[in-house]
């Protein structure tokens, strides 16, 4: 995909109510996504991006460290960010064991949850070791994409 594809793909987006559009091409994928040029309450201008529109290539599961701004939670914990738009389930099925609890010691590529998309049923994963220190979602509950998910300190 090159630059005059994506341009075209940011304009297509702008002029529709698509809040968010994901387009991959082989290994390569973009991810444009519209942002509300209204400041949430609580949200520092430093926490918003600059431009409406935002291209970035897409990632199983975003995970950052926490800051002061964010949470109260020590700096040596990260945030397991939601990668997508959908519905956060925390087991395979309503009758199953969820995958994690807090308190949990997790391994790099346990799942951690499945977040349902267009019907499509996507395994996140861990993208490292480390013990669940908060879940922040509940169960069968709607995600934005970048919504923060769980909170796990790293060893």
């Amino acid at each position: 995909m090159n630059l005059t594809e994506i341009r075209k793909l940011i304009k297509m987006v702008e002029s529709s109510d698509i809040a968010e559009l994901e387009i991959s091409e082989g290994e390569t994928s973009v991810r444009i996504s519209r942002q509300s040029r209204i400041m949430p309450t609580g949200v520092t201008p430093q926490m918003m991006a600059t431009s409406p529109m935002v291209a970035a290539p897409a990632s199983v599961a975003s995970e950052t460290p926490v800051t002061s701004d964010e949470t109260s939670e020590p700096d040596d914990t990260h945030l397991v960010k939601s990668p997508m738009v959908g519905t956060y389930y925390s087991a395979s099925s309503p009758d199953a064991e969820p995958f994690i609890i807090e308190g949990q010691t997790v391994k790099k590529g346990e799942t951690l949850c499945i977040i349902e998309a267009m019907k499509l049923m996507n395994e996140i994963e861990s993208e490292y070791n480390g013990v669940v220190e908060k879940i922040l979602v509940d169960n069968a509950t709607p995600l934005e994409f970048g919504q923060a998910m769980f909170v796990i300190k790293p060893t």
